[in-house]
């Protein structure tokens, strides 16, 4: 009868622990980049660099490519000025295609090229008009079971920025 109890609460705290694997994601390695977070721990490169857009309080003006670190925030963007957004993914744990909600008006999509690893997702805008744009993706937390009996979970990574167009 010990024997089974110890095997039972064992079986428990192994599930446990899996479960709760599913939800730190440490943004390297095979999984993709980006933090489950989407407060970045410090500023991206893109914050950094000298401006090219537009200044405005409380945004940040865009430089470079955006990249899942970035979710969360606030950038400026000055008319006529572009913006890159590369979201890196796995095959099993794929970003969707980035969507635009708000003033869609004020940025157009232009032909960002193309991608090579699956499950990333990437959009590339100019900026035509003043407005507000929310650009958003998801992605599984967790890639989907292979085999019977592996854990899975239905969480989503959540991926957003602000962009403002001077």
């Amino acid at each position: 009868m010990r024997r089974t109890t110890f095997h039972r609460a064992s079986l428990a705290t192994a599930s446990l622990l899996l479960l709760a694997g599913c939800g730190s994601q440490s943004g390297g390695g095979d999984e993709g980049s980006g933090a489950v977070s989407p407060t970045p721990a410090s500023p991206s490169a893109s914050a950094s660099a000298p401006s090219t857009g537009g200044s405005s309080a409380g945004c940040t003006p865009v430089t470079s490519e955006l990249a899942a670190a970035d979710s969360g925030r606030t950038f400026c963007l000055a008319q006529g000025g572009t913006l890159r957004i590369t979201l890196d993914g796995t095959e099993r744990r794929p970003w969707r295609k980035i969507a635009a909600a708000g003033d869609t008006a004020a940025l157009k999509e232009i032909n960002y090229g193309f991608m090579l690893r699956g499950g990333d997702a990437g959009s590339a805008y100019r900026a035509v008009a003043a407005g507000t744009v929310t650009l958003s993706s998801t992605r599984p937390l967790c890639a989907e079971p292979t085999a019977p009996g592996q854990a899975s979970c239905k969480g989503l990574q959540e991926w957003h920025v602000t962009v403002r167009v001077n």
